[in-house]
């Protein structure tokens, strides 16, 4: 399959794409998330990766599922990704004390640390993205049409 994000000798006419918001979203967040790579990689840290730890951080003792669901993840991947944070001492579950069955996701001493460090490199990687905006006023208007467009 073809990288389409390389350059090419010749323009491309983008047609219809150009005029829809969903195509324009995907390539933002592409972009996004790319640039995302290069700042946490090393980290062994991906987008999604990001997402579970900041919802666990701020809501310890969510259980997995109410977690994938709070990220719309699929509860099936949601447990691959939580051993491979849990492996790293970032967090640990717990059995959760309403339900035997289901687990409970706390941050681990490490997992705290780590995600302070994390924290600083995913917010000067959000203000050098944001900087292309025309001020704080484009950025809260882009949040909030963001925020409508994902309420289905």
């Amino acid at each position: 399959m073809a990288d389409d994000t390389k350059k090419t000798d010749q323009p491309v006419d983008f047609g219809l794409l150009n005029n829809l918001v969903g195509y324009r979203l995907r390539r933002a967040q592409m972009n996004f998330f790319s640039k995302f790579s290069e700042v946490c990689s090393d980290l062994g840290i991906s987008p999604g990766l990001f997402a579970i730890i900041a919802i666990v951080e701020r809501n310890p003792g969510l259980t997995q599922t109410a977690v994938a669901q709070a990220l719309g993840n699929d509860r099936s991947a949601m447990v691959a990704a939580v051993d491979k944070l849990e492996k790293m001492d970032i967090l640990e579950r717990r059995p959760a004390i309403n339900d035997r069955r289901s687990y409970a996701l706390f941050m681990t001493t490490q997992g705290e640390k780590f995600f302070l460090t994390l924290s600083e490199r995913v917010m000067e990687h959000e203000q050098i993205m944001a900087a292309r905006l025309e001020g704080e006023n484009e950025l809260e208007w882009l949040l909030k049409t963001l925020d409508t467009l994902s309420h289905g």
